[in-house]
């Protein structure tokens, strides 16, 4: 698989290094079946890889800030499918993540589709504001090589003097941010006109606040760009759905429509996609890493919605108790099966509610929860309540939570 296009570049905005063929050539991927990549920020992480999709051998993206021992002895095989090519955790931070099994055809099939519904040209230049393991991130990467577009690769984060400087040095056309990202960066008054060769911003990885999808994207208009609110999921390589910036007003609340060649429909009140980019299936050992297409092209997303009469998709809920901490899919049950708290998620925070605690005990408890998660502490919102609200069934009533936030 080769999604490099030939003009393509990649270059490391604090060292000036550039992706060259030579580069990848160079790469030794040794004897396994499968590749286990921590997933860099850097040059040499991109053209390893290249590579690997290039040999045909399955990659799995890895945190590289994480240790990763245990998942990989469990992902160890001799037997691959030769349709497979790249491997992504999901699951988030808690329980044992599962790998999403992605297709040669589906991880090219997204970037296709993403470059179509951004206008991707090879004049544009991404710059990375994610990591590259994230999906979202690795999307980025993907949508802009296809094209022949530049992409440039960033470490030091938007709240850094050194991201900007390389934001001008290079004319950047383009970020990517999630919902707590666009918070930071309503904090450092953003102004996209300081900025004149950003045209594109792009928002997905959880739901952004209403106010702020008006906000950022009459900031965008005024400086003549354009503001793409997004939806997907890593089990779609990732991305899903698009509202063009024109109809964003209207659709307030909107996800979007489907990717080009993809359709949504509600079955039971579940979102269902189907469409070229849909995993293989899921891997929970290394044998499963040998089997085929197990979903057909059909998605069913775990997300309650409707659709309008124009087909934009409204996202109004989860089937299963899941949330999203600066991106990361969390499991609210699981969250209350380590700690005394009722779990509700919103707004790209985890908010838990404890009863009879005092401002000392909710700040510890603030810290002990993201570090379980793995997570900076801004992400977790602990709140002391008297008692829990509660149905008629003895169960929290979580509805009353969400609307007390």
């Amino acid at each position: 698989m080769n999604l490099l296009h030939p003009d393509a570049r990649v270059v490391d905005a604090e060292t000036g290094e550039e992706l060259t063929p030579a580069l990848i050539d160079s790469v030794v991927l040794g004897d396994r079946p499968v590749v286990f990549l921590p997933m860099h920020t850097t040059v040499r992480s991109v053209a390893t890889y290249l590579a690997a999709l290039r040999a045909g051998k399955p990659v799995v993206l890895l945190d590289p800030d994480t240790g990763h021992t245990d998942l990989i002895h469990r992902y160890t095989t001799d037997e691959v499918h030769p349709d497979l090519a790249l491997l992504l955790t999901t699951s988030g931070s808690t329980g044992n993540p599962k790998l999403v099994r992605l297709s040669r055809s589906a991880v090219l099939a997204n970037a296709e589709q993403v470059a179509e519904s951004l206008g991707v040209t090879a004049d544009d230049v991404a710059i990375t504001t994610l990591p590259l393991f994230y999906s979202y991130g690795l999307s980025v990467l993907h949508s802009h090589l296809l094209r022949g577009a530049t992409v440039v690769l960033e470490r030091t984060g938007i709240m850094q003097r050194d991201f900007w400087t390389a934001v001008n040095e290079h004319g950047v056309t383009s970020m990517a941010f999630v919902p707590y990202q666009y918070e930071m960066l309503r904090r450092l008054r953003f102004d996209p006109a300081k900025y004149p060769t950003v045209r594109n911003l792009t928002q997905a990885g959880g739901r952004l606040r209403a106010e702020r999808v008006t906000e950022f994207a009459e900031k965008m208009a005024a400086a003549g760009g354009r503001f793409f609110v997004m939806y997907g999921q890593t089990e779609a390589a990732p991305r899903m759905a698009t509202v063009p910036p024109e109809r964003l007003a209207e659709k307030s609340g909107s996800v979007g429509l489907p990717m080009p060649g993809a359709t949504f429909t509600i079955e039971d009140d579940e979102v269902v996609y189907r469409g070229p980019n849909v995993m293989m299936g899921y891997a929970e050992t290394g044998a499963d890493l040998a089997r085929g297409d197990e979903q057909g092209g059909v998605l069913h997303t775990g997300d309650l919605g409707r659709l309008d009469d124009e087909g934009y998709l409204f996202i109004t809920g989860r089937l299963k108790r899941m949330g999203k901490v600066f991106g990361v899919r969390i499991n609210l049950d699981d969250v209350e099966k380590h700690f005394p708290v009722a779990a509700v998620a919103g707004d790209d925070k985890l908010h838990v509610f404890a009863e009879g605690i005092d401002p000392d005990e909710a700040r510890a408890l603030r810290t002990k929860i993201a570090e379980w998660l793995g997570s900076h502490y801004t992400g977790v919102d602990v709140r002391s309540i008297e008692a829990l609200p509660l149905l008629p069934n003895g169960k929290t009533d979580y509805r009353a939570l969400e609307a007390s936030l």
